[in-house]
């Protein structure tokens, strides 16, 4: 049976990411970079796909863990019957110097023995390129410094630590901890045409990538509620902005599924343009403005040329190319095929993105990232291409791969790009066809309102012609466009709550229409239940508020109930 998605914790570099189970396996790490096919793939498939444990001989060991305060340092507890002994995991990170640039990819695992003598069991399966190439894997160290190393094409590992011996497809090693002892082990990926890396100073790994983390959180303004809860958001969303480029990926996996042995399985390890903008605004409301300006470095050199080919999303560096094709050395996570790689959502024109461009420039330019020529000049070519597509269908936010529509979402979204374009010219001396903007966006309000609103429901819909709603109508308050408690929101609100609400939680729309062009249903995304959260707040329904939030921090995993919230 494969391991609930719940029971992983997430470790990383800011480069890339590994998933370590509660059973003390590493199911899934890709390197260098979150978009490299994966080195342990477990997660999609069983330990033939790649795995790396690391936990104690004693079957019936019970484990808890917590992450280390304001860290990705993750620690694990085993008690057994023989004593007690903490493995701490983490993946070091790099000052972007000497071999911080991508060469290796380095992941640390201390055992430390807490009390009596515990024995431990180590078993590695190496399964580069998504599982699809078996390593040559040799001996090369001593017999007092032993080292594996894994080799195949481009890429390469060395192991250190206890001796591993091979057993079919796998290596092992069996060794005990003594109270007051500690055994560590190191994994360095690394390109194979290089040099071994040199082995890490443990200690010295640890403290720093602790004192990192610390360092950069402790710029965080209070929220003044919650605050656990957002610093460990904060911090995970800063894990997913990759060092070198600025960008930040959706997620550090592909093929997770929205329905259980179904064929929703997308690739999620690359920057959305509107995932990027709310997590941007969230780093920027809470003092984080050295990010922000990174990120709109990204920006600009992303969508740089011809404004007719700005895409939804990018790779890590910007790159346009994301081709989407199936992975047959993954069976998938409970049987879920097709695995993933790429997507081609890449292809489609959702109308939104312009509006969470100009957004996301807007409000880092009120925290003081001001516009450049090139930035506003950009942003001037950005809004005469929304202007040529105004009446132009799309496949809208969700994605949706049946026929392009007038997402109403979508219509909202391109009021909110010229509006923000009105704003900079009235309020931050910038200039433009300003009167022009002004009539564009009462023209498309006056659209909104005659096809993206249904008075005999009262409510606004999912897309013109339609009575359904989506989850994306959260977003009208949110962007301005209505206020949290006009009539109009309520009505959707109450919609929403009618149809898209199951077991307590918000989904994206009613696969059952059939709109969206792929078989089968899905789960409800956490994302939604959180703008519904922003909804109840702002309308003045607190408890509402509280109820669906505290229901929403409940699902955390085991590090999120012991207290370290991720």
């Amino acid at each position: 049976m494969p391991r609930p998605i719940e029971g992983y914790a997430v470790i990383g570099d800011c480069r890339t990411a590994a998933l370590v189970g509660d059973d003390g396996s590493i199911d899934w790490l890709c390197a260098p970079r979150f978009d490299s096919a994966s080195v342990f793939g477990a997660l999609l498939g069983d330990v033939e796909q790649g795995a790396w444990l690391l936990r104690p001989a004693d079957a019936a060991a019970v484990a808890s863990r917590h992450y280390e305060t304001d860290t990705f340092t993750l620690v694990t507890r085993w008690s057994t019957a023989q004593g007690v002994v903490e493995v701490t995991d983490l993946m070091p990170l790099r000052d972007g110097t000497a071999d911080g640039d991508g060469r290796r990819t380095d992941v640390i695992r201390r055992v430390r023995g807490i009390s009596g003598r515990v024995p431990m069991v180590q078993e590695l399966r190496v399964r580069f390129d998504y599982a699809a190439t078996l390593p040559w894997v040799r001996q090369v160290g001593t017999v007092d410094a032993p080292e594996l190393l894994a080799v195949a094409g481009p890429d390469a590992l060395v192991v250190r630590g206890p001796r591993l011996t091979a057993t079919g497809h796998a290596h092992r090693a069996a060794f005990d901890v003594r109270a007051g002892h500690t055994v560590d082990v190191q994994l360095t990926w690394f390109a194979a045409h290089l040099p071994v890396p040199e082995p890490l100073d443990v200690d010295a790994a640890i403290a720093a990538a602790a004192s990192w983390w610390r360092d950069w959180v402790s710029a965080c303004i209070e929220p003044g509620a919650y605050d656990l809860e957002v610093r460990r958001s904060l911090l995970v969303l800063r894990l997913l902005t990759h060092e070198d480029t600025g960008g930040i990926v959706a997620a550090a996996t592909t093929s997770l599924p929205e329905d259980f042995g179904g064929a929703r399985n997308w690739d999620y390890r690359y920057v959305w343009l509107r995932d990027a903008a709310l997590t941007l605004e969230s780093l920027i409301h809470h003092g984080f403005t050295h990010e922000a300006e990174a990120w709109r470095q990204w920006l600009l050199r992303a969508i740089a040329g011809d404004p007719a080919d700005v895409q939804i999303m990018y790779g890590l560096a910007g790159e346009r190319r994301l081709p989407e094709w199936e992975v047959p050395s993954l069976p998938g996570y409970e049987g879920s095929v097709p695995v993933r790689v790429g997507n081609a959502a890449s292809e489609q024109y959702q109308a939104d993105v312009f509006g969470e461009v100009m957004i996301a420039l807007d409000v880092t330019r009120h925290w003081g990232a001001d516009d450049d020529d090139f930035s506003w000049s950009l942003q001037l070519a950005l809004l005469a291409e929304a202007e040529r597509n105004l009446d132009r269908a799309d496949s809208g936010i969700w994605e949706i791969r049946g026929p392009e529509r007038h997402f109403t979402h979508s219509r909202v979204m391109l009021w909110a790009a010229f509006d923000r374009a009105v704003c900079a010219v009235e309020h931050d001396g910038r200039t433009g066809p300003v009167d022009r903007w002004r009539d564009i966006r009462a023209a498309l309000a006056q659209r909104i309102e005659r096809g993206g609103f249904d008075a005999t429901i009262g409510s606004y819909v999912q897309f013109e012609g339609s009575t359904e709603v989506d989850a994306a109508l959260l977003q009208l308050a949110q962007v301005g466009y209505v206020d949290y408690d006009d009539p109009r929101m309520l009505g959707t609100v109450a919609r929403i709550e009618e149809m898209l609400i199951r077991d307590g939680l918000v989904c994206r729309y009613r696969t059952e229409m059939e709109i969206d062009g792929v078989p089968g249903d899905e789960s409800a995304f956490v994302a939604c239940s959180f703008w519904l959260v922003e909804q109840y707040a702002h309308s003045g329904r607190l408890d509402d508020a509280t109820e669906l939030m505290d229901r929403l921090l409940a699902r955390a995993g085991d590090v999120g109930r012991s207290g370290s919230w991720c």
